[in-house]
This record gives C-alpha cells, sequence and structure tokens, in this order.
C-alpha cells in the first residue's frame, strides 16, 4: 500500500517520476499546474548538509507557489547516521537515504543534487568538517551545481556566521554556499567546469531563518527583521486539492529510515528568510525585481505569447486542444539560442505535449536485471488517448542497434503493443550507484566525470527514444526502459532495469572472529546473474591464514538462484587481522563484486555492487554465560557480531516478557534507541529491572534524550539524566578511570590500545548526569572539550547490575573492531566469577 500512496502523491504534486516509480498520469488540473510551471523561468536553490535538512515547506511552496525550478542541494548521502527501518548503515544507507530524498522530491516538485561530501558522522565544528572532506573538491561541488542551475536565488538552511554552535557539516554547507556564491561568476575559478557549462552569478542568497536559531521566540520576536521576509507557507493550492505545508508534510515523511512519518498540516505558517547578499526584494516575493517571464530569453517573447495563450484558455474538459499551439512553441523553442534554457523548458514542454495528448508510451522488459553480453525482449505499449491523429515513426534504443520502424498512426484509444529484441553490449555499465564505484576516503567519494557530480543516482542504462509526427513536425521522446510485474498482495509494480555481472558472490558472514586458532568453515553464496553459468571460486586472503580448497567448483542453472560452497579457513596462532575476498572464475573472467539489493515500499528496488569480501580477526577473546536475550530497538548488527565470539543470541519481543521469563538468560541486551522506537517497552520496564534485581545483567545501548513517552522518563533503575553528549572523534583519547573495575579487567584485561583502530565515533548521547550507585568507566575527550565519564555506566541492583552505554558498539562490533569485543564481552560477564566453558541454559 506504501508504494502505491507514494505514486499518489507524485500525481498530486506533478514532478517527474523516477524511472523505477509508477508512470506519471496527470489530471487536466495537474497538467494546468505544469503549464503555469513551464511558464516560470526562474530557478532557485536550497542548500544544507544531510537528508531531512532541507526546509520542505519552502522548497514545496518555491516550487509550487512561485511555479520556480527548485533544487536541493544536499552536501551528503546521510551515510553517517542511524536507520529506524533496517540494518543498512554507511554507504548502503547513504544509497537508501538518498532514494528517500527522491521520494521527497517528488512529492514536494523539487529537484535532488549532491556533491561528493561523504557524511563521516557527527561533527563538532566546521574546522573538523573541512579536515576530512577535500574543501577545494566540496566547493567545486557547489560551483558546479550553481553552474548547471543557473540559480536566480539561493537558500541556506543553516547560518554560515555561527560555527560551533550547530553540525560541523551544517555550518559548513552554509559557509560554502555563501563562498561559492561569488566564485560561480569568475571565470578563473574551476576553469575546466566552463567546458561543460558556463559561469553563473545569482542575484540573491537567503539564510532560512527562523526562531530556533535566537534561542526562543521572544528573542525571534525581538529581532532586527529590516532585511528578512516573510512568507505564509500554509497556502491553499485549490488544483491540488491540498495546502503547501500538507504537502511538506508528506514530502518530509518520506524520510522513514529517520524516523520522520508525521501527521499533516494546514492553515496560515510564516517561515523566513534573512537576506545576505544580493539586492532586497522590494516583496515578500524571493523572485521580485528578477525577470521571471519568456522574455528574459532571447526570441523567448513568441513562444511566451503562445503559452501564455495556452495557460489562460486551457481547456480542462479537453486539454488535447492546446497540441498544435504546444507544438508550434516547441518549434520556435528549438530556434532559440539560450542553451540552458532551451534544454531545460523543452523537456518540459515535451512532457506537457504528452500530457495532454493522454499518450501513454512503456518500455517494460520481461525481468528486472540483465547482464553484459546477453539478450532482451522489449514490451512496448503505446497509445495515444486523443481525437489527434499522431504518427509513430521509429523507435530507437540507446546503446545498441536494434530498432523499429512501425510508422503508425496512432487513432484515438487504440493501443498499439510491440516488440523488440537487442543484445545487451558486452562492455554495458552496470547500474550499481555510481558513486560506489571506487574506494573513497572517509570524507569523499571518488567520482571523476564531471557530468555525473551531483546527480542523485545513476542514469538508467537503456532509454528507448520514440519518434513522433505531429502533422508533419517530428518530436523525439525518451523512456527509461523498466521492469513492470505484478504480484497477487501488492498489484502492479515497477522496478529499474538494472544491468549486473554474470555471477556475484557473498561470504556469508562480513566480519569473522577467531577466539583461538582452531580452524572455521566460512560460506560463500555464489547467485547467477543469467542461466548456466559454471565455474570456480577462490578466496584471496591475508598472509599466514591458510584456506581449503584452493579452488570450488559451482555449476547454476537459473538465473536468480544461489549456490553455496564451504572452505575451511585456519587462522594464524597470533593475533591478526585482514581481509578475504570471494573471487568467482568464469570462463576465465574474474568476478569479486557482492550484489546487495535494498527493497522497501516507499523507494524503488536498489542494486549495489560491492567487493566481495569479509574481515577476519583472530584475537584471544574470554567470555563468561552462553545464552543472551536481545531487545531490538532501532536495528543493528549486534546480535549476529556476539555469534561471533560463541553467544547464544535470542531475540526478544518486549510483549512475551512475563515475571521470570527472563532468568534463563546470563544476560538481557537493548538495542540501540529501542526506548525511542519500541512502544511496548513502557509496560515491560518493571520486569526488566526486577530480571536485574533478581541477579540478571541487563545492557542498555544509546537512546536519543527527550523522544520516547513519559513513562520513560527514567530508563535505569536509579536517575539518569541523557543528554546530547557525545565524542565525535574516533580517534579521541581514552582513559580508564575505574581501573580495579571488573568491566574492565575480567574475562578480559582491557587497555587504552583497546580503543584504537575504532571507526567513525567513540559513542553519542552520553549521560550528563547519574545517580551516585552509577560508576563511571570511561573518560574520553574531543579536542578543545571538557572531559565526558558518560560514555559507560555500571550501577548493582539487587543482585544483578545494570550497564548503560552510549559507545557506539552498533558501529564498532560489525567493522571488527577487537577492544570493541572483549569489553562488550566483558560486559555481559559481569557478575560471573569464572569464564564458563558450558551452560546448561538450553533457552
Amino acid at each position: 500500500m506504501q508504494k502505491l500512496w507514494v505514486s499518489s502523491l507524485s500525481l498530486i504534486c506533478l514532478v517527474a517520476t523516477s524511472f523505477a516509480q509508477a508512470p506519471n498520469k496527470p489530471s487536466s488540473t495537474q497538467i494546468h499546474h505544469k503549464l503555469q510551471k513551464l511558464n516560470f523561468l526562474g530557478t532557485a536553490l536550497y542548500v544544507a548538509a544531510h537528508p531531512d535538512d532541507e526546509n520542505t515547506r519552502l522548497i514545496s511552496y518555491l516550487s509550487n507557489h512561485d511555479k520556480a525550478r527548485t533544487a536541493y542541494l544536499s552536501l551528503t548521502r546521510g551515510d553517517g547516521g542511524q536507520n529506524l527501518i533496517g540494518s543498512e548503515l554507511r554507504e548502503l544507507l547513504g544509497v537508501l537515504r538518498t532514494q528517500e530524498l527522491l521520494a521527497a522530491r517528488r512529492v514536494d516538485g523539487g529537484e535532488q543534487w549532491f556533491s561528493r561530501a561523504n557524511d563521516f558522522g557527527y561533527s563538532k565544528h566546521p574546522k573538523e568538517t573541512l579536515t576530512i572532506w577535500d574543501e577545494d573538491k566540496v566547493l567545486a561541488d557547489v560551483v558546479w551545481a550553481i553552474r548547471k542551475l543557473k540559480p536566480d536565488v539561493i537558500v541556506n538552511r543553516f547560518d554560515h556566521r555561527t560555527p560551533g554552535t550547530t553540525h560541523g557539516h551544517h555550518t559548513t554547507s552554509a559557509m560554502l554556499s555563501v563562498e561559492a556564491f561569488d566564485l560561480a561568476g569568475d571565470t578563473n575559478k574551476y576553469p575546466e567546469q566552463l567546458q561543460l557549462t558556463s559561469i553563473w552569478q545569482p542575484k540573491r542568497i537567503f539564510f532560512n531563518t527562523s526562531w530556533w536559531f535566537y534561542g526562543s521566540r521572544e528573542n525571534f520576536e525581538k529581532a532586527d527583521k529590516s532585511k528578512m521576509l516573510k512568507l505564509d507557507i500554509g497556502v491553499y493550492y485549490p488544483e491540488l486539492g491540498l495546502s503547501n505545508n500538507e504537502i511538506a508534510s508528506m514530502a518530509s515523511s518520506q524520510h522513514l529510515c529517520q524516523g520522520f512519518g508525521r501527521l499533516t498540516t494546514r492553515g496560515s505558517q510564516d517561515e523566513y528568510v534573512e537576506l545576505l547578499k544580493g539586492d532586497m526584494p522590494a516583496s515578500n516575493n524571493l523572485f521580485d525585481g528578477i525577470n521571471t517571464t519568456w522574455t528574459r530569453v532571447k526570441g523567448g517573447d513568441a513562444i511566451g505569447k503562445i503559452l501564455e495563450g495556452v495557460e489562460s484558455n486551457f481547456n480542462f474538459s479537453d486539454p488535447s486542444q492546446h497540441l498544435p499551439d504546444l507544438v508550434k512553441a516547441y518549434q520556435l523553442l528549438q530556434q532559440i539560442e539560450d542553451n540552458h534554457w532551451k534544454t531545460l523548458k523543452s523537456e518540459e514542454l515535451r512532457e506537457l505535449i504528452l500530457d495532454c495528448a493522454g499518450l501513454y508510451m512503456e518500455v517494460s522488459t520481461e525481468s528486472g536485471s540483465t547482464t553484459p553480453g546477453d539478450a532482451a525482449k522489449l514490451n512496448i505499449e503505446v497509445v495515444n488517448r486523443s481525437p489527434q491523429q499522431i504518427g509513430l515513426k521509429e523507435i530507437t534504443v540507446t546503446g545498441v542497434t536494434s530498432k523499429l520502424t512501425p510508422n503508425l498512426t496512432l487513432t484515438n484509444n487504440k493501443k498499439e503493443n510491440l516488440t523488440l529484441d537487442f543484445d545487451i553490449p558486452a562492455d554495458a555499465t552496470s547500474s550499481s550507484p555510481y558513486w560506489l564505484d571506487k574506494p573513497g576516503s572517509l570524507g569523499m567519494y571518488v567520482v571523476n566525470e564531471q557530468e555525473m557530480i551531483g546527480k542523485p543516482e545513476t542514469p538508467s542504462v537503456f532509454h528507448a527514444t520514440f519518434s513522433l509526427d505531429f502533422d508533419g513536425y517530428q518530436i523525439n521522446f525518451i523512456k527509461p526502459v523498466i521492469h513492470r510485474y505484478s504480484k497477487p498482495d501488492k498489484g502492479e509494480l515497477y522496478e529499474p532495469f538494472a544491468v549486473l555481472p554474470s555471477v556475484t558472490s557473498k561470504i556469508a558472514e562480513e566480519v569473522m572472529i577467531f577466539s583461538d586458532a582452531q580452524p572455521r568453515e566460512v560460506l560463500v553464496q555464489v547467485r547467477a546473474g543469467k542461466n548456466n553459468v559454471s565455474g570456480t571460486v577462490h578466496l584471496e586472503h591475508p598472509q599466514g591464514w591458510t584456506v581449503l580448497p584452493e579452488n570450488a567448483s559451482f555449476s547454476i542453472a537459473q538465473k536468480g538462484q544461489e549456490q553455496a560452497v564451504t572452505f575451511q579457513v585456519t587462522p594464524p596462532s597470533n593475533d591478526s587481522e585482514g581481509n578475504i575476498t570471494s573471487i568467482v572464475t568464469l570462463n576465465g573472467n574474474e568476478f569479486d563484486k557482492e550484489l546487495v539489493e535494498i527493497v522497501y515500499d516507499h523507494i524503488p528496488k536498489q542494486s549495489i555492487l560491492l567487493p566481495a569480501e569479509a574481515k577476519v580477526v583472530r584475537m584471544n577473546i574470554q567470555k563468561s554465560g552462553e545464552h543472551i536475550g536481545y531487545i531490538m530497538g532501532a536495528g543493528d548488527k549486534v546480535p549476529e557480531s556476539l555469534k561471533q565470539i560463541g553467544y547464544q543470541v535470542h531475540t526478544i519481543d518486549p510483549n512475551d516478557i512475563q515475571s521470570g521469563s527472563l532468568d534463563k538468560y546470563d544476560a538481557i541486551v537493548v538495542g540501540i534507541r529501542a526506548y525511542n522506537v519500541v512502544e511496548s517497552l513502557k509496560f515491560k520496564q518493571p520486569l526488566l529491572f526486577e530480571y536485574v534485581e533478581n541477579g540478571g545483567n541487563m545492557i542498555v545501548q544509546y537512546n536519543t534524550a527527550g523522544r520516547w513517552s513519559k513513562q520513560f522518563e527514567n530508563i535505569a533503575p536509579y536517575d539518569l539524566t541523557l543528554s546530547r553528549d557525545r565524542v565525535t572523534d574516533e580517534t579521541a583519547s581514552v582513559s580508564i578511570i575505574a581501573n580495579d573495575h571488573s568491566l574492565v579487567n575480567f574475562p578480559n584485561t582491557i587497555k587504552e590500545s583497546d580503543f584504537d583502530g575504532w571507526v567513525q565515533e567513540r559513542g553519542l548521547y552520553f549521560p550528563k548526569e547519574w545517580s551516585q550507585e552509577f560508576t563511571p568507566v570511561l573518560s574520553m575527550t574531543d579536542e578543545g572539550e571538557t572531559s565526558k565519564e558518560g560514555s559507560l555506566l555500571v550501577a548493582p541492583y539487587g543482585d544483578g547490575h545494570y550497564i548503560y552505554t552510549g559507545l557506539s558498539f552498533f558501529r564498532e562490533l560489525p567493522a571488527g573492531v577487537s577492544g570493541a569485543y572483549k569489553l562488550f564481552a566483558n560486559m555481559l560477564s559481569i557478575g560471573k566469577s569464572e569464564v564458563k566453558k558450558e551452560s546448561n541454559v538450553k533457552g
């Protein structure tokens, strides 16, 4: 249902659908709305740092009220955040959040752009941010976006003048935007870009301010507003049947992995922008004084007269009556010299011509994927649902030689079904996200092709071009090749037509921990990208490790099927770590990619190719206890990681917790943000504390302060106040301040060196106040700040122990950080007197 709901929003909000979404089928009122946007020649660029930073209220207002082309430039893809709906993190989370941004833009009417900056996690200051990002490259990307989009106005979400008051990425996005405002018009800055675009000087740049930036509503009321514009972004759009803030709420609700689902709102609502550079508009209109009519383009006056006439005399009962005028305007548009507006408005006008003709064109494959060198069959449907006769001359597919020349006359409502067989080129590029093709750094993705920089996703590999004749004038229309199918429980579905390797493989476990020198079976799943594939697999491995057999054979008959092959991996006797890589040999060619598919109802299916590798770690680790109960929160891979070191992990549904039902577990672990997202926990808190009081061991991982029911005022048996304190530098110094505590001595001795090799951060949302029953174990400090002692707190309660930790185990364990494993094993072992070899608990 969710996918259908999103598609209906796409129709309401009149934006071009993604190549994987259901096709746009607008009503006549929606067509008229698109015609109004066609007749507005103005562009706005909104700039911030992450998915969900954008103000969908203002983006929708600029797009649907002002009718401007409106783009959101998010410097990052949100790779460093958390995921409330699944287990995707890092680059996979970036793919998911990219698609959620595109889903939001399909609702609010905007476009989506990015830079090459990688979201490496929370940053406290722009100084830190710009030591990790390549400042010159990110600045170049902002300049590139301005030169390509050519905005009249730029709006920053954050204030460039207040470094250190919010996320370092936030302030940095504003700082770079203000700098790029001047540089985009400088021919001496990034001259290599000018081979593909031209310089551009925006007229104005604003800061999208609000009371929040002033600390309180009272402070904002007193603020000097002489350079501010006030916009009522609660306006109602009769043609759409929605108010602007309703659209904005629905757009922001697409950020589901961040828990942004929300109620819609209605009614007047003020939004403020503060002028930073440029001339002050004479009214509360960001475009006031800027020519946004067709007369801004040389030769555009004649086009404008035609299109404005169509708009003012629009035939809502039969839009096809306007086809002759629209085609004439298109002919004139091809004659203007301004390539920017010609390209942009030609695309809009072609779409409008299709809409007015009720012309449906679809190119679908029988399968969702293909491989280089394979063959594919296209099912083509064309129907003209208007009385205007249109000629279908030719259909070609990009990159292949096959084509159709039907020379048909498309008469009213007569459906034409055609087929086209074509061969996939042997050198066809994959459909994987382009920014993941090459290894990047902590702060930057590697994208060397200038034209790809900024694009939200990899363009569809194959497009069909329809050459249509309108009363003697030919116009080409491009449609992506997609896969359309149905499911009994979901109905009609669309997904991208992907080009994937002939074979991929996946090592079953992303991280393998060897606590002794004993050999271990490693499972590799080989997946066929086409029918009848046979070959061998071998594992490349670090020096000192051994793998048997040297090669394993496989044979798979059907595309999409998998076959498991098994290797025996033996670690060295001493501590060691590295990567093993699965290499598949097929017909003399080697394949080293793993296929990861991301499937949610609110986004198109995503196919990502990543290195087929896993981390292997040999370390001496001791543990006590065996059976662990795990209450999942927002989604993490900690349970799988604990299984790596020999624990039996049992997922617990909070609804099943009864008095005494937890006694069989050696420890209960509560997953990240569980108190934020698992409503039923509020009824089970007394039973969890009862378990601890009776001798149990309870470990609660980080939660975000204030984002839970009032019944969770205290999530610990003693007073504990969470904060937004965090240590973001993964290399920040760590001191053990409870040297004699069992948490750092049993069964593993924890040293400060065990905090080497941590990734992204030390931890987040540390408590800032706690009762005297708690013992702080660690102290850690970000540069220039006071020490934080709330990352790991432990307190006895009855006969058991309660532990609260903001350390980012959910990142460190899946990354194979050995010190994190040792410390977590100690937390699970607290209260035990010896290392257990066996347990009588059967679970």
